[in-house]
């Protein structure tokens, strides 16, 4: 198998197991800011693709789907572990007021230090508003973007919502058992309880500003998607993200 330079790249730079890349996945930590952060690769195609996974997920437990059936001739796929998530723990994770924007940039390093010099980004839940600041502040970096889930503001009626999820032991078990046998009860529990409180803070702001003023500043090709029975976000978010980055579909 021929690798081509950023897999050998990665490779060479992978701390932990590393295979060879083509259709099987490979899993390694690399160190990005002083974090030592997981992600699996797989796939040998030109447009690389990053996987931005959503509140407590993984790229294992919310992209294994991807990892696995995504086209491996057109695309290199990555999936990433944000600090303190999945296996990209130590550290533990918190939610300090600028947590969006430390994951950003922690996603943009990741793949620049696996050697991609243009990448697509694929954001679910939190993961989208992560790719959303990530695609405004590196634009030169960003080739494509897909959000889904994702939203610019906290209004009162999400923190309704989200504190209606702060107890873990009222979610279906369908929800909470893989993210459990992740973490253990106790790490679940407690960063669920952390992030309701993180994400919260946002509602302080004027407007409940996340990223609404980086907005307009994506010029790649945007598409955003939304399921009009998600429990956790309003569809006003996905039309306000549309409205206000020029061309999105």
């Amino acid at each position: 198998l021929q690798l081509q330079p950023p897999a050998r790249a990665a490779l060479l730079t992978a701390r932990g197991p590393a295979a060879c890349y083509g259709t099987s996945i490979t899993s390694a930590k690399i160190q990005v800011n002083g974090v030592h952060l997981h992600y699996q690769q797989t796939g040998e195609g030109n447009h690389a693709v990053l996987l931005l996974p959503g509140m407590l997920g993984s790229g294992q437990t919310d992209f294994g789907p991807q990892l696995k059936s995504m086209n491996k001739q057109l695309f290199t796929v990555v999936a990433w572990d944000p600090r303190g998530y999945g296996k990209s723990i130590p550290p533990s994770r918190d939610f300090p007021p600028d947590f969006f924007e430390r994951d950003a940039k922690d996603a943009v390093d990741l793949m620049q230090a696996l050697k991609f010099k243009k990448f697509s980004l694929l954001g679910w839940s939190d993961g989208g508003i992560t790719a959303l600041i990530a695609a405004a502040r590196y634009p030169n970096l960003i080739h494509k973007l897909v959000v889904w889930g994702a939203n610019a503001s906290v209004t009162q009626e999400d923190l309704r919502i989200y504190n209606g999820i702060r107890d873990v032991s009222k979610w279906s078990e369908k929800v909470k058992k893989p993210l459990e046998e992740l973490y253990g009860h106790k790490y679940f529990a407690e960063t669920c309880e952390a992030w309701v409180d993180g994400i919260s803070h946002f509602a302080e702001n004027p407007d409940g500003n996340i990223c609404q003023q980086l907005l307009p500043d994506i010029k790649c090709p945007t598409f955003i998607i939304h399921g009009e029975k998600d429990p956790l976000v309003p569809q006003a978010h996905a039309e306000y993200i549309h409205k206000h980055i020029k061309g999105s579909r």
